[in-house]
């Protein structure tokens, strides 16, 4: 049989909820693929953004999808189009695909496996679907998926049995610092058990604490990659079917990326779209001269460039010559505006007023913590004074035991460190200083011990374990629920252990008041940990383990 099929595959960087905006891009998308291919594919609910959450409760919201949907239809005249949609049958919602070409529907399918794990709460909304759908197209019978169907052999084997002789599978699927692999060997997996190509399209782009990857694939019905998109950036692609054919493996498929570059890569984006998402323009952030707000700073300017970020030095009584010395060297390697503001005067006209209270009280944390208090009040005047977005700088580590603090370090609109671990922090300062032969971030800040410097030749390590320690505990109990048993058995020390998950579960009213940030591992403090701020369990764990 003579018959040819080209598709393109359209990565776009589309914004939840909205819907027209969407809509308008998709058209476009189309447009440029006039004559170049015969069917465009669209990811998961593209139409109006993944994950749309509670938006899928309004139903002038899901009015406006019907609406737009209808244009996509009308376009479909001159090239066919695969695009992602909710749709609303009775009082039933469910996630959808719909197949247009000639300005008709051909086929609308309902996806059958709905997540409810991890960052994912689809059964909060839809309705399973409950049968395949293949549609009949330019000779082929194409077998249509949505993402979660396609991490179960039972959809993927049903449009087998049913004829089908090519997957497409339109995704949302959003990335942590396993997940490349883990889907990539799944995707394999697939063509080998079933002998059969797929087409694998995911949303690209940042959408709060969530990273899409992109990272589209086709393979062919061996399993090998034909080819793949960019990750982390919108790309379009456009191939024929008859190419699967062939086990000739494209130059453009080989995913050489290293581990560090696609979490650095990650942490760009992420901070581009929610800073250009939610329509600021300019972002600040506190500069110590520490190793954290180092690597915030890097990654803030490749995201936004230099003359889009600045930054505050704020010193107090404490802070080194060395660290003054040092943000001055990131500032100036990175060409950003930096402010310096001494805070003795505000920390100490509050204390003045506070003397009568704490006349006979001794100096503790909260004389530590005021001083943070003062840097997080000067950054949030400056960002409200001149519309920046603060860029708070802790790390998973340090969120995860408390050693922050509240209205102060923590104070701030965007956290792009929150789920990269101290350990982790270390490595992507070096990754970012190798990438281009440019030391943008001073060697000494790398090798310095870690201080909050509030409080005289003080450093991190008096109150915690070393960060090697710290990390593998916080990885151990935080990503796979091991307990003490588990993590004492694996060699740590059980003083320590137990010392850092009660240091973990009392501080967890400090977590619901970050900053939001974006989700690089298998379990972040977001969606992904929901833990009850009141909280009894820890105390008769830790007693009876």
């Amino acid at each position: 049989m003579n018959r040819s099929l080209s598709i393109a595959l359209a990565q776009l960087n589309l914004l939840v909820g909205d819907i027209k905006g969407n809509t308008d891009r998709i058209l476009r998308a189309l447009k440029q693929q006039r004559g170049r291919a015969d069917l465009v594919m669209f990811s998961e609910l593209a139409l109006c953004g993944y994950p749309p959450e509670d938006l899928l409760f309004r139903a002038d919201f899901n009015q406006l999808c019907i609406t737009q949907l209808a244009r996509l239809q009308k376009a479909s005249v001159h090239t066919a189009i695969l695009v992602g949609h909710p749709w609303k049958q009775g009082d039933q919602l469910y996630n959808a695909l719909s197949f247009f070409s000639e300005g008709k529907l051909l086929g609308r399918y309902f996806k059958q496996l709905l997540p409810n794990h991890s960052v994912f709460d689809e059964k909060r909304y839809f309705t399973p679907g409950n049968t395949s759908c293949i549609v009949e197209f330019k000779g082929y019978r194409l077998g249509m998926l949505i993402c979660e169907d396609i991490w179960s052999p039972d959809p993927v084997d049903a449009l087998k049995n049913l004829g089908a002789e090519v997957l497409l599978s339109i995704n949302a699927s959003p990335y942590h610092r396993e997940k490349p692999y883990i889907r990539n060997q799944l995707l394999i997996n697939h063509c080998k058990g079933t002998t059969l190509p797929l087409v694998y399209l995911n949303q690209v782009g940042v959408q709060d604490e969530l990273i899409f990857d992109g990272c589209s694939k086709v393979f062919n019905a061996q399993g090998d990659l034909i080819h793949r998109l960019a990750a982390f950036s919108e790309e379009s692609l456009v191939f024929n079917l008859k190419e699967l054919a062939s086990q000739q493996i494209a130059e453009t498929a080989i995913d050489a990326d290293h581990p560090l570059a696609q979490i650095y890569d990650a942490l760009v984006m992420a901070v581009r779209d929610y800073v250009n998402k939610n329509g600021f323009k300019t972002a600040i952030l506190g500069l110590s001269g520490g190793i954290d707000s180092a690597l915030t700073l890097a990654i803030a300017v490749d995201a936004l460039t230099a003359k889009n970020v600045q930054a505050l030095m704020m010193p107090f009584r404490y802070t080194s010559e060395e660290s003054i010395n040092y943000a001055r060297q990131q500032a100036q390697k990175q060409k950003i505006e930096l402010k310096e503001i001494d805070i003795h005067p505000i920390f100490d006209a509050v204390m003045g007023q506070l003397a009568p209270f704490f006349a006979d009280r001794k100096k503790d944390t909260t004389e530590e913590n005021l001083q943070a208090r003062c840097r997080g009040m000067l950054l949030m005047a400056m960002a409200n004074k001149f519309g920046h977005i603060v860029l708070t700088t802790g790390n998973k580590s340090e969120l995860a035991v408390g050693y922050s603090t509240l209205y102060g370090d923590m104070a701030g609109g965007f956290d792009v460190l929150k789920d990269v671990s101290k350990t982790l922090v270390f490595k992507l300062a070096k990754y970012r200083n190798a990438r281009d032969g440019v030391e943008v971030i001073p060697q000494a800040v790398i090798d310095r011990p870690p201080s909050a410097e509030l409080a005289p030749n003080q450093t991190d390590q008096d109150q915690l374990p070393p960060y090697a320690v710290l990390d593998k505990i916080l990885e151990g109990y935080l990503e796979k629920d091991e307990s003490v048993t588990d993590l004492v058995a694996q060699g740590c020390d059980e003083a320590t252990v137990r010392k850092v998950i009660h240091l973990v579960d009392s501080n967890e009213h400090k977590r619901r008041q970050a900053a939001i940030g974006p989700r690089i591992t298998c379990r972040d403090f977001g969606k992904d940990r929901r833990y009850p701020i009141t909280n009894g369990f820890r105390h008769k764990d830790l007693a009876k383990d």
